[in-house]
C-alpha cells in the first residue's frame, strides 16, 4: 500500500512540475505586453521599461520561472498586475464561490444520475429504460450555457424566484448564498447527470450479466435483491471514475457558467486575467486548478481500494 501511495505521489509531483513549466512557457510566448496593458497605448518607453523592471518582466525567463515556482512552494503567489493585490488573496476569495458551486453541482448530478441509471438498468428495454435513455441523450446534447439562459429566462425573469446573476455572499447567510448558486448548479449538474446516468446504466447492466449474479439468481435471489446486494456496489468503480472527472471539470471548467450568471468565482477571475494579460494570476490559477484535478484523481484511485476488495488484495500481494 505504501509503495502504491509513493508512486501516486511521485506522479502527482511530476505532473504538477510539467504543468507549471508548460503554462509558464505558453504564457511567455503569447503576444501582448502586461506593462503596455496596464499603462495604456500612450505610455512612454522609459515608463514602460521601469514598470517591466518593477514587475520582473525584464529578467531572464529561467529566473522568472524559478522565482515563480519558489513562490508557489512557499505560498507566495505574487501580486496581481491588474488588481495590485496578492494573488493568493484573490484566489482565496473566489474559491469560496467556485468550490461550493462545484460541490453543489456534483451532489445534484449524483442524486439524479445514480438512481436514474439503476432504474434504467433494472427495467432494461422497458418504458422506464427508454425514457431515461432519451432524457439522458437530450441532456448530453444541450449546451450548458444555453440551458443556463433558459433557466434565467424562466425562473429569474418570468417567475422571479431566483436572482438572474450575481452572488449574495456568505456574509448574508447560507440560504441567500445557496439561492444564488442554485440555478448555476442546476445548469452545470444536468448535463453531467446525463453522462453519469448512461455510465451507471451500462455498468449495472454489465454486472447483472456476470456469473456471480447469475449464480445468485439461480440460488433463488430475486432480481431486486441481486441488484441491491451485488450489481450496484460492483458497478461503482466506473461510476466513481466519471464522478471524479466531473468534479474536476466542475471545479476547473466553470468559466462559461460563471460569466453567464456573473459569479465572482475562479472561472471568471481566469477569464478576466487572460483578457487583461495578468500573467501571474493566469499562471498561478492554472497550476492550482491542475493540482486540484490531480488530487481529485488521486482520491479516486484510493476510493477504488475501498469499493473493490479485489484491488486491496492485489495491492497487498
Amino acid at each position: 500500500m505504501s509503495q502504491l501511495l509513493a508512486k501516486r505521489l511521485a506522479a502527482l509531483v511530476a505532473t504538477l512540475f510539467a504543468t507549471s513549466l508548460i503554462v509558464f512557457l505558453v504564457m511567455a510566448v503569447l503576444p501582448g505586453d502586461p506593462a503596455q496593458i496596464i499603462l495604456g497605448i500612450g505610455a512612454q518607453e522609459d515608463t514602460l521599461a521601469a514598470l517591466r523592471h518593477e514587475l520582473g518582466l525584464d529578467r531572464p525567463l529561467i529566473e522568472q520561472y524559478l522565482l515563480w515556482v519558489g513562490g508557489l512552494l512557499t505560498g507566495d503567489l505574487g501580486e496581481s498586475y491588474t488588481y495590485s493585490r496578492p494573488v493568493s488573496e484573490l484566489i482565496g476569495q473566489r474559491v469560496l464561490v467556485s468550490l461550493p458551486l462545484a460541490v453543489f453541482a456534483i451532489l445534484l448530478s449524483t442524486a439524479i444520475a445514480i438512481p436514474a441509471g439503476v432504474v434504467a438498468a433494472a427495467k432494461h428495454n422497458k418504458a422506464a429504460d427508454i425514457g431515461v435513455s432519451a432524457l439522458a441523450q437530450i441532456g448530453i446534447a444541450i449546451p450548458n450555457f444555453w440551458f443556463a439562459m433558459l433557466l434565467i429566462l424562466f425562473f429569474a425573469v418570468t417567475l422571479g424566484w431566483f436572482p438572474a446573476g450575481g452572488f449574495a455572499g456568505w456574509d448574508e447567510g447560507v440560504l441567500p448564498a445557496l439561492r444564488s448558486l442554485l440555478l448555476p448548479a442546476v445548469a452545470l449538474a444536468l448535463p453531467q447527470a446525463a453522462i453519469l446516468t448512461r455510465v451507471t446504466r451500462s455498468a449495472v447492466l454489465e454486472v447483472l450479466g456476470e456469473d456471480h449474479v447469475r449464480t445468485a439468481r439461480a440460488k433463488g435471489l430475486t432480481r431486486g435483491a441481486a441488484l441491491r446486494r451485488h450489481a450496484v456496489r460492483n458497478a461503482l468503480i466506473p461510476v466513481v471514475t466519471i464522478m471524479g472527472l466531473q468534479f474536476s471539470f466542475l471545479l476547473a471548467g466553470t468559466i462559461v457558467i460563471e460569466n453567464v450568471f456573473y459569479l465572482p468565482g475562479l472561472g471568471r477571475l481566469l477569464f478576466q486575467a487572460i483578457a487583461q494579460r495578468d500573467l501571474i494570476v493566469v499562471q498561478s490559477l492554472v497550476v492550482l486548478l491542475a493540482g486540484a484535478v490531480v488530487i481529485v484523481n488521486f482520491v479516486v484511485d484510493l476510493t477504488y481500494l475501498v469499493i473493490d476488495p479485489r484491488l486491496r488484495k492485489a495491492v497487498h500481494g
